[in-house]
């Protein structure tokens, strides 16, 4: 441990979290400090991109402005200590971060010490304590190379998209890849030719040894693509015997998955938790701070050889030896890099843990998968039954599974993207014997359509993006909230649509055919390519195809690990990409052609002027006349939800042209219905109401649905609404999402919890917006528009032999 210090000095340890540093405090004796430094305390500048080209790419950092009080305090406390321990994660992003801190504070490597751990336990913090290093400068390098790659790349492609496609769009180099990929399964979907056949099942009755009869279900082998084919196999079957021709028993064996690393948590929890990627970092970040789970950003699967032997003891305890399977898992993804574990709960003694509901549930998925990794196999006997049709050479097939042995299966069962029918899943069968004669109860036939490719799940995207070889453990989330605040991408809820389908039914000698209706095409938890995304990705694909290539995006990852390796000199690895793309961008922005995703639908009969469908200033919209004529402007209309450019028809684009429409009177005045810039809407004495998302479509709208609308609206408005003042029309008392408040003048006002919000007379709201001093104006989404000039800039470069002309600061 540090050496004993006077009282009157102590150690800083400096981590990048509130609830990191007071997990970390607990742990350490009175002559330690635990601040946190909040994330990163600054950043490449804005002004010409944050980096001297010229000079080999030397970054132009600074420190952000609010992050200035932070620095200050720290400065304070780094003259006041004798050492200060650098504490951030142990990744490249946590060696960035402790490089930063000496850099910003000016920390002489003398009273400086780097330190790192994978679990937030005393053991942990106290065998760092004892065992520091120095910050490794080949990680501070790669994670610059990537920080400055991914600026330039956005700085210099947004404008290009700006001048060619539409204003305000931006680009980056893993988010493109990622939207190509969303953009290409779609256009797959687009071109699918979905084709019927019947699949038959049959189920049988058994007669038991206790003279008891079974049911056992089975399917044919076969589907007939035709409906007079399926006709006239059941009629076969109605005059047919059957027999159980082939009895196959296999024994199996099934392993438990490996423990889970960052991208296969991501997977589960959205599975079986229903958690977006960025919640289940969110939720893994609080269960590590607290020094309950490792760290949750790896790749690794390997587990501590101490873990592994709390493991086996729990589960000695709890179920027996037979239950313990020690096993090594080795990492499989492209690039895996840093050596961590896998995620695991860092007391393999506790099945649970106290916190959010969503903390226990997370914690808890992870607890089972790291236990069922060291479990045994799961024994199971497979059993297939053939069941021969007389005067037919097709057969049916059942089959059921039998768990011998439970084994893993006891504790933890792995989900899957595409989860089976309840009916398509094993069961149990019943005993049969080749030779025995089964009588049929019913025989059915339903008409089946080959599936379409399933579109991405934020899970499941993440999973060939770690199949590719792009992006790493800590560039997933971020990756995936990027591509849909830019508007290129939705992950949403779409209901399915009705069909028909046919169903043929055999039962007691006849055969009774009917058709069915049925809901198809439901996505729940989509990824949705907008037009906007498919127009960018086009334009990006013809101009740049090696930034959206993700073979040439993997090979830029294989850099980034050479450069943490030492092997690489990262400002090289820089010269060798930008060089190249730089004259890519002037190109483009010379010779390329101006893209909108403008598409010919066709003519209106009505005026015979074009139809033109095409991304306009509020997103993708129908045009109707090109604008050559002087005399008369075009026309233009929004596209409905669920429309593209790329597939929508002549005739449904004119139908857009009927809106906005008139639906009749309520209360005397005019109700109309139309498309505006957030999407469809009724219209009503100066009010607008929002059409509900999947149910009302602006094209099929009724009076009285509308009138449901607008009095829902009245409704909900009512209720927002506690007190209002003759006197003063432009104050009000609002319930909020937070509670009730006062607005006034543009500002909200905060009302005492232990005040009744409707006794308030209007002096007692005076006062209290007297007392607030100042208004507090609903917050905007957007970035801050104070400029980055205003914090100090600082030109920076690691000190280490890998860099080019390296400074000594």
């Amino acid at each position: 441990m540090a050496q004993k210090v006077k009282d009157k000095e102590m150690n800083l340890v400096i981590v990048e979290s509130p609830a990191k540093a007071k997990t970390i405090e607990k742990f350490l004796g009175k002559n330690f400090l635990v601040k946190s430094s909040y994330g990163h305390i600054r950043d490449l500048a804005k002004k010409d991109f944050g980096v001297d080209i010229a000079n080999s790419f030397e970054p132009q950092y600074v420190v952000s402005s609010d992050k200035k009080d932070i620095v200050k305090e720290l400065k304070d406390l780094v003259n006041k200590s004798e050492m200060v321990w650098l504490a951030s994660d142990e990744d490249r992003e946590g060696e960035a971060i402790a490089w930063h801190l000496a850099e910003v504070l000016k920390l002489s490597p003398k009273n400086t010490k780097r330190i790192v751990f994978h679990e937030i336990t005393k053991d942990a913090i106290l065998n760092a304590i004892k065992t520091p290093r120095q910050i490794d400068i080949n990680l501070v390098n790669a994670q610059q190379a990537r920080r400055i790659l991914d600026r330039l790349v956005g700085f210099e492609l947004s404008p290009v998209l700006w001048k060619k496609v539409k204003p305000s769009l931006s680009a980056g180099r893993v988010q493109s890849v990622a939207v190509r990929l969303i953009v290409e399964r779609e256009r797959e979907i687009f071109s699918f030719k979905s084709e019927s056949a019947f699949k038959l099942t049959a189920r049988f009755i058994v007669q038991g040894d206790d003279q008891k009869q079974q049911e056992v279900k089975a399917e044919l082998n076969k589907r007939f693509k035709t409906e007079k084919e399926t006709l006239d196999f059941l009629e076969t079957c109605a005059k047919s015997s059957f027999k159980v021709d082939q009895v196959t028993r296999k024994p199996l064996k099934k392993s438990p998955a490996a423990p889970f690393t960052t991208s296969t948590l991501q997977q589960e929890a959205s599975r079986k938790l229903g958690f977006s990627v960025g919640q289940t970092m969110s939720v893994a970040q609080r269960l590590y701070e607290a020094g309950k789970i490792t760290y949750m950003r790896t790749d690794s699967v390997n587990l501590a050889d101490a873990a592994v032997s709390l493991a086996v003891e729990q589960i000695t305890r709890e179920m027996g030896p037979e239950y313990v399977q020690v096993r090594r898992y080795k990492t499989k993804s492209k690039g895996a890099q840093e050596a961590h574990e896998a995620i695991r709960p860092t007391y393999m003694d506790q099945p649970s843990v106290s916190g959010t509901s969503a903390e226990q549930k997370l914690y808890e998925l992870i607890y089972k998968r790291t236990i069922a990794s060291q479990m045994s196999d799961a024994k199971i006997e497979k059993t297939s039954v053939n069941i021969k049709v007389s005067g037919s050479d097709n057969y049916f097939q059942a089959t059921g599974e039998v768990i011998q042995f439970d084994g893993f299966l006891k504790v933890y069962i792995e989900s899957t993207d595409q989860e089976k029918e309840e009916e398509d899943k094993p069961g149990f069968l019943p005993q049969m014997n080749v030779g025995d004669l089964l009588s049929v109860y019913q025989m059915e036939a339903r008409e089946r359509w080959t599936q379409k490719p399933p579109r991405y799940t934020e899970a499941s995207l993440v999973r060939k993006l770690e199949e590719l070889g792009i992006g790493r453990p800590s560039t997933y989330a971020p990756t995936i909230s990027t591509i849909q605040q830019r508007g290129y991408v939705v992950k949403e809820d779409r209901d399915g649509t009705a069909r028909e389908y046919r169903f043929l039914l055999l039962k007691g000698g006849t055969v009774e055919r009917s058709v069915k209706m049925e809901n198809t095409g439901a996505e729940r938890s989509k990824m949705f390519p907008t037009d906007i995304g498919m127009v960018v990705n086009d334009f990006l694909v013809k101009y740049f195809p090696n930034i959206v290539n993700h073979d040439f995006t993997a090979e830029v990852e294989k850099e980034f690990d050479s450069i943490a390796a030492g092997d690489i000199v990262w400002n090289e690895a820089l010269e060798k990409f930008y060089t190249p793309f730089h004259k890519q961008v002037e190109e483009t922005l010379e010779k390329s052609e101006r893209n909108n995703g403008e598409r010919l639908l066709g003519n209106d009969p009505k005026t015979g002027k074009p139809i033109i469908v095409r991304i306009g200033r509020y997103g993708p919209m129908a045009q109707l006349g090109d604008g050559t004529d002087e005399n008369e402007k075009p026309v233009f209309a929004s596209l409905t939800r669920g429309q593209h450019l790329e597939t929508i028809t002549l005739e449904e684009a004119l139908k857009l042209f009927e809106l906005p429409r008139d639906l009749g009177l309520y209360e005397e005045k005019k109700v109309v219905v139309g498309i505006g810039r957030f999407g469809p809407y009724v219209r009503h004495d100066g009010k607008f109401v929002s059409l509900k998302k999947d149910v009302d479509d602006p094209l099929e709208i009724v009076l009285d649905r509308a009138i449901e609308l607008i009095e829902e609206k009245r409704e909900k408005d009512n209720k927002k609404i506690i007190k209002t003042f003759e006197q003063e029309p432009g104050l009000q008392i609002l319930n909020g999402r937070w509670g009730p408040y006062i607005n006034f003048d543009g500002g909200n006002y905060k009302i005492p919890k232990t005040t009744e919000a409707a006794s308030l007379s209007l002096e007692d709201c005076r006062e209290l917006i007297k007392a607030s001093g100042k208004k507090s104006p609903a917050k905007k989404a957007g970035v801050s528009k104070k400029k980055a000039t205003s914090a100090k800039t600082v030109k920076s470069k690691p000190k280490a032999k890998t860099t080019v002309k390296a400074k000594k600061k």
